[in-house]
């Protein structure tokens, strides 16, 4: 069964934004999904708290790439507070959509963000109880993967 991909998903996956390893990140989160498979790695360099740098590295599907790419665009250069408020709905949209059964890529591109995040902040010594409930309860829910039995 073939997938209708917009434009915008196929251009971040042929050729992808901000891959790679920041040696030195200020932040680092990793969150995966066991049932799809996708696995997302995102670091963070942050100046001023203001996102100077933010690399990824993703082992998935075409979405989990072009995700992740788009993910990491909307927050470079962006306060680390607007990080926080970015939604997974958001980089769908910024990719002009997703298969509905793609859209469990989003919502790790958007976990993975949160985890560099509140690395970033345990590093710094600041306690952000409401970005780790969020992250705890994330890690409780599929997103919306279903069983393929």
């Amino acid at each position: 069964m073939a997938m209708d991909y917009s434009e915008k998903v196929m251009e971040h996956f042929a050729h992808p934004h901000n891959v790679g390893v920041i040696e030195d990140a200020d932040g680092v989160g990793e969150v995966g999904n066991a049932k799809c498979g996708d696995i997302m790695k995102m670091y963070l360099k942050i100046r001023d708290g203001i996102i100077e740098d933010v690399k990824f590295q993703t082992f998935g599907c075409a979405s989990a790439i072009a995700t992740s790419s788009m993910a990491t665009d909307l927050i470079m250069g962006k306060p680390v507070e607007d990080a926080l408020k970015l939604t997974n709905q958001a980089v769908v949209e910024a990719l002009d959509g997703l298969p509905a059964v793609k859209v469990h890529c989003s919502v790790l591109a958007e976990q993975a963000i949160k985890a560099a995040l509140a690395d970033y902040y345990k590093r710094q010594g600041i306690e952000n109880e409401e970005l780790n409930a969020r992250l705890a309860c994330d890690a409780e829910h599929d997103h919306g993967v279903e069983d393929e039995d």
